[in-house]
């Protein structure tokens, strides 16, 4: 178990004020012979090296504790921590190509700008690494469900789950609209009822009662089943393996999974989020009704139709009216009035994308080999052009664009848009909320629509 020091962190006020008392006790007291005040303390890194150890002797109690009994492999590997503003980083293990450098029995190092900095898995110099970002969170369940997570991230190309590497999601657009939103809620308070309840057949009627809400959302929205089952095997799956392997304890893992079903309503919106909450909810839940699920699950059907077939839900021959016979027991009138004065404001807030990223001029940069950081709770679907990422950094062959106001990424994962800039010339330029750092050669050109701009290789660049 990590120490106190370590677990508070370099930025904790309470470490702060545990370190001065350390300093303190250790001073003399002030007389002839003695200094009036102690030695200055050297000075940290921005990952302290101890506290760094700690967290990676926590990762690996995690994992030696698993024994490979979830998965069926060692969810143990290289593991990176990185400071986003110093770009510092500390690994558990050496790189392959001998960047690092090897310091009190661990490694550190810069990351390099071209690689954004995440909660996730990642390849760099020669290794396939955990990610994660500094600080990480000081309460122990907290931390080490994200550490679990995170973990699970790394290995999920060698579980062959269909879906589960997948690292571009398709939009679940549908989940920001009245009824996505609204059907999804009713779901989740299905679910915390299933996993409060100690009683099994009032748990197999709150489980039928989410997958009716879940499979009306369907039937107003077929094309967002797909998309949702990419997320949950994705995101959902890695949430489960957190929740499950950071919480030895049954009941904890129940307690943390219905904190996520409680938080998710708070978040600015679901299609992203959303499948940090099912995904633990269902997967403890199949660990009671279908005990090998986590094998079944690798043809890529998702959670649903394994809980199906044991429970033997089926949603008869009218499935709005079976939907809305069971909305009155989740406090749905409610719910629905709050969703619509949502969705007012939501359409307001997309009539100004609209203008902001498709009516007025901007500038459209082609993905290469795009790499993006982003906030799961800040995006806005923007009708079938794509999702407005409210804050962003996108590194790709054509350099890093930095975006504080706002970055539409087109539906396909093909380009990224922003507001077109006054003044195009130089390596780095700066629009309304963003700033895009160029790589030599690199520049902007005038694209087809006039008044808007894209970006021309080097060797493109003697054809405009």
């Amino acid at each position: 178990m990590p120490s106190i020091t370590a677990r508070f962190g370099k930025n904790c006020f309470a470490f702060r004020c545990l370190r001065l008392l350390v300093v303190l006790a250790a001073a003399p007291l002030c007389g002839p012979s003695s200094p009036a005040y102690a030695a200055p303390l050297p000075e940290e890194k921005p990952i302290p090296l101890e506290a760094a150890k700690n967290y990676f002797a926590e990762a690996r109690m995690i994992c030696e504790r698993d024994h490979a009994q979830l998965w069926g492999i060692s969810i143990c590997g290289p593991i990176m921590l990185v400071d986003s503003s110093s770009r510092f980083l500390v690994t558990n293990q050496a790189d392959a190509n001998g960047t690092l450098t090897k310091e009190e029995g661990v490694f550190t190092g810069t990351l390099p700008k071209d690689q954004n900095i995440a909660n996730t898995e990642i390849w760099w110099s020669g290794v396939h690494w955990t990610q994660m970002m500094w600080p990480l969170p000081e309460e122990v369940a907290a931390c080490d469900t994200l550490i679990a997570h995170e973990l699970f991230h790394r290995i999920a190309g060698d579980l062959h789950i269909a879906r589960a590497t997948k690292t571009i999601m398709p939009d679940n657009g549908h989940l920001d609209t009245l009824d996505g939103r609204y059907y999804l809620q009713l779901e989740w308070r299905a679910l915390t009822r299933a996993l409060e309840t100690s009683n099994d057949a009032e748990r197999r009627k709150a489980i039928g009662d989410a997958l009716i809400f879940r499979a009306e959302r369907y039937r107003l929205f077929p094309n967002g089943k797909v998309p949702e089952i990419d997320l949950e095997m994705n995101e959902g799956l890695a949430e489960y393996t957190g929740v499950k392997l950071g919480n030895p304890v049954p009941s904890d893992q129940v307690k943390t999974a219905i904190a996520s079903l409680n938080r998710g309503p708070k978040a600015a919106t679901f299609v992203r989020s959303f499948a940090y909450a099912t995904g633990p909810a269902y997967g403890l839940l199949l660990d009671q009704y279908v005990p090998n699920w986590r094998q079944a699950i690798r043809d890529g059907n998702g959670f649903i139709p394994l809980l199906e077939g044991s429970l033997h839900v089926s949603a008869g021959s009218n499935l709005p009216q079976e939907a809305t016979a069971r909305e009155a027991g989740y406090r749905g009138v409610a719910l629905k009035a709050s969703e619509k004065e949502r969705d007012d404001n939501r359409r307001r807030m997309a009539a100004e994308y609209r203008k902001r990223f498709i009516e007025n001029p901007v500038l459209t940069m082609t993905f290469r080999h795009n790499n993006i950081a982003f906030n799961p709770s800040g995006l806005q679907p923007l009708d079938n052009v794509g999702t407005v990422y409210s804050t962003a950094r996108i590194s790709d062959d054509w350099g890093v664009l930095e975006a504080s106001k706002g970055v539409l990424i087109k539906q396909d994962w093909s380009a990224a848009m922003i507001p077109a800039p006054a003044d195009t010339t130089g390596e780095t330029i700066k629009g309304e909320g963003w700033t895009l750092t160029l790589k030599p050669g690199w520049k902007l050109v005038p694209a087809a629509r006039k008044g808007d701009f894209t970006l021309a290789a080097p060797d493109q660049s003697a054809s405009h």
